[in-house]
């Protein structure tokens, strides 16, 4: 097959004939749109993970304590939206409660 080589993806490769048809062309569209979206939303879950581990490494129980609602929060809507499962939320929360109480 012949490949072409994605210049802002370097490491993704697409097929040079692909969608042939109206609807396929509309959902390579579309999945290109998720794809996207879910890459922000776990983005968000990274960035709110490594927050939490910061404050933890710098033993600030007080900031840690404030964050950990806002944390919860945003794993359980990446976990409702399916980026993770909601086990995977809760036993971030929970393991990021018990090292907050051992500060």
């Amino acid at each position: 097959m012949n490949y072409l080589i994605d210049q802002n993806k370097i490491s993704s490769y697409t097929p040079a004939h692909m969608a042939n048809t109206k609807s396929a062309i509309k959902r390579i569209r579309r999945i290109s749109k998720q794809t996207a979206v879910n890459r922000a939303r776990k983005s968000r879950y990274k960035n709110a993970i490594k927050k939490m581990k910061t404050l933890i490494d710098d033993k600030k129980k007080s900031e840690a304590l404030k964050f950990l609602p806002k944390l919860n929060s945003e794993l359980m809507m990446i976990a409702k939206t399916g980026i993770i499962k909601k086990q995977n939320a809760s036993r971030n929360v929970s393991r990021f409660t018990k090292k907050i109480a051992s500060i």
